[in-house]
């Protein structure tokens, strides 16, 4: 399939409009959220724990999830989430107006956005070969719009939300979020097909088959730890970045909103490069292998003293890397499920992100509340460098295996 196919697909473009839409306003609620708690109790580490009970929650889901949508389809299990997810938003804001929200029920609806987060979020990764076929540059290719447009919500969403808490507060921020998922059911239920649920046979019997699969994978088996402790690294970025600008740039929340941006920004031209010049001529492997590296190194400019036009510049270098090699890791990942499997197997994959995940939030709340912004970001950047050295070597010794020394003359 080409280019300017992928680009005509009806249902690809329903369903990037959906996800720029409603995860626009999960952008703004990454932001608002712990905002609104640091703001309303004081506390980094109330505010970490809300974060984190979110994760958790995604992670409990994970592995019924796979077993959901192996029943429901992808589509249906978007629609499904997205339901579900308005009003357990919409109540945070509710009960504050009203003077019943107190922070065990908080941290409750945090868990409960978690755990409709997992099916949503694992059907995304499916629907794509369900909908554009099995071909590797073409689901690629797919990958780099679907995340350019993920990205541009990256772009969108936190500098939007920043404007918006100086202007009203955070909790109505929450509010256009809650509307965000309404919107989104609209148009994948309207305008996203659905597809023939397939028939799964013998290997796919269990909640476990997933983790199985995952474990006997040999690729998937190395990579699989490796980008869950570097995706807890930047769960202890995400919390660090509101301490950091209240310790060094008078707590405007704009600042705040910029520096998420750039990770954002950086990436949409990293899925552009990658979509326009890269997943159709390059390995997926070798892809990954020559950009991931670069993807942490800028982040060693994070805890240096310097302005935020640098922290700014750092972060978007770091995006772009990241907006290039992102949709050969999805497309390898879910191409090397096979089909039967596939909705286990990107299940627990969630499953075991969700557990991991949130020990970058447990581990940063204490560090900030006794130390600050500046351990954390050094841990952070240490954390990327490490990981992401290991992708490297493992892609390249997957490409050799797959890749056969030629004969002798």
């Amino acid at each position: 399939m080409s280019r300017a196919e992928i680009l005509r697909n009806g249902p690809l473009r329903a369903l990037l409009a959906a996800e720029v839409i409603s995860t626009t306003g999960s952008q703004m609620t990454w932001l608002a959220l712990p905002w609104f708690v640091l703001s309303t109790t004081g506390s980094p580490a109330q505010m970490t724990l809300v974060m984190a009970a979110e994760l958790i929650g995604l992670a409990v889901a994970g592995l019924p999830s796979g077993q959901l949508l192996q029943r429901l389809g992808a589509r249906r299990t978007m629609l499904l989430a997205d339901a579900a997810r308005f009003p357990l938003m919409l109540l945070v804001p509710v009960l504050h107006w009203s003077g019943h929200l107190t922070y065990p029920p908080l941290v409750a609806l945090a868990f409960g956005l978690g755990v409709f987060a997992a099916p949503y979020f694992t059907a995304q990764r499916v629907i794509v070969p369900e909908l554009l076929g099995e071909d590797e540059r073409t689901v690629s290719q797919a990958n780099a719009l679907g995340q350019a447009a993920t990205r541009v919500t990256m772009l969108l969403g936190p500098p939007i939300a920043g404007v918006l808490i100086g202007v009203l507060d955070a909790a109505s921020v929450l509010v256009i979020d809650a509307a965000t998922y309404i919107v989104s059911f609209l148009i994948v239920a309207v305008f996203v097909p659905q597809r023939a649920v397939v028939v799964h046979g013998e290997e796919s019997r269990g909640i476990l088959a997933g983790v199985r699969f995952l474990f006997r994978e040999p690729l998937l088996r190395v990579w699989t730890p490796l980008f869950v402790a570097g995706d807890a690294a930047w769960q202890a970025f995400f919390a660090a970045v509101p301490v950091l600008v209240v310790e060094q740039f008078d707590a405007n929340p704009k600042i705040a909103g910029l520096l998420f941006a750039g990770f954002g920004a950086g990436a949409v031209l990293g899925n552009v490069i990658s979509f326009r010049f890269l997943a159709e001529r390059t390995d997926a492997l070798k892809l990954v292998a020559l950009s991931v590296p670069f993807q942490a190194a800028p982040l060693w400019l994070l805890p240096l003293d310097v302005g935020a036009p640098v922290l700014f510049g750092a972060i978007l270098a770091s995006g772009v890397a990241n907006g290039i090699c992102n949709p050969s890791i999805h497309s390898i990942f879910t191409l090397r499920m096979p089909t039967a499997i596939r909705a286990k197997a990107m299940a627990a994959g969630g499953t075991i992100w969700g557990i991991g995940t949130p020990i970058g939030l447990l581990l940063a709340g204490p560090v900030l509340s006794a130390f600050g912004a500046k351990p954390v970001l050094v841990a952070f950047a240490s954390v990327q460098s490490v990981c992401m050295a290991g992708v490297a070597l493992a892609s390249l010794r997957a490409r050799a295996v797959a890749t056969p020394a030629p004969e002798p003359a």
